[in-house]
């Protein structure tokens, strides 16, 4: 308040917001290693791996498979994974997915 000398302000209690600030920094530091790990492992191995989400979407591509296709990690991962494949089974493949999703019934395609 003007003139009377008297401070005007406010406290807040941050206890809980730093302790999940710094959760979420540990959390997030745990899903790199992690993924780091599972990088290594795909990266170890002779045939060309992808790793995708249940829309059909490349998450994680091995060295391999940049070898066997002559792409970037960058130019796979975002792409449906169809991409590598004939047109003939790109076009049901995300179908077929679908229904492996809905009923966990694993059918190799074309069969």
């Amino acid at each position: 308040v003007k003139g009377s000398g008297l401070i005007c302000g406010f406290i807040r209690d941050l206890t809980n917001q730093k302790a999940s600030e710094a959760a979420l920094i540990e959390n997030n530091r745990s899903l790199e290693e992690n993924q780091n790990v599972m990088s290594g492992i795909l990266d170890a191995a002779f045939h060309a791996l992808f790793v995708i989400n249940d829309k059909c979407i490349i998450q994680m591509v091995n060295e391999k498979a940049c070898e066997v296709f002559g792409w970037k990690k960058e130019e796979f991962i975002g792409r449906n994974v169809n991409m590598i494949m004939p047109p003939e089974i790109a076009a049901h493949h995300d179908q077929y997915m679908k229904q492996y999703i809905e009923t966990g019934i694993k059918k190799m395609m074309g069969t």
